[in-house]
């Protein structure tokens, strides 16, 4: 099996990203495939650089089992293009500004990651910062479901 790298991105890289980012380091594990699999996440903005997951995300994370704690906001950088395998953007929004960044002959890495979901239509994971325990829970179901159809993608490779 080859060897894959992912990174995950959002805004800030301090909810929607690292959640991703955590989680989907565990289903790797699980699934034994953590020497074949490189994993990061960062942020499109720089608000949050060298800071840990938010509380909210790392005490929803760590009721599932996950922990988030070790993790610390990056932004993306140009180099990320060339490294990845696969850019997994969380939303629309985010989706928009990697392609904008991105060189032309890279694009095909950048994509949604809900796009590896088997469960949810709406492509986009909803940004939980501004909402209460409610939104990061339904971060961590759309994560697990979205790591879950990439594994499968990777396996599949």
């Amino acid at each position: 099996m080859k060897k894959t790298s992912i990174l995950f991105v959002c805004m800030g890289n301090i909810c929607r990203s690292p959640t991703a980012e955590g989680v989907f380091r565990d289903k790797v594990n699980e699934a034994g495939l953590s020497s074949n699999v490189q994993i990061d996440s960062a942020g499109t903005h720089d608000y949050h650089i060298g800071k840990p997951p938010d509380r909210r995300a790392q005490e929803a994370a760590l009721g599932r089992g996950y922990d988030l704690s070790g993790l610390r906001g990056r932004q993306v950088s140009a180099r990320d293009f060339e490294e990845f395998d696969f850019v997994l953007a969380m939303d629309t929004d985010n989706l928009a500004i990697l392609r904008q960044e991105c060189p032309d002959h890279l694009r095909h890495k950048v994509r949604r990651f809900l796009s590896f979901s088997r469960r949810y239509r709406d492509l986009d994971v909803p940004d939980p910062y501004y909402g209460g325990g409610a939104g990061f829970e339904q971060v961590l179901d759309m994560v697990e479901d979205a790591s879950e159809g990439l594994i499968e993608a990777i396996k599949r490779e």
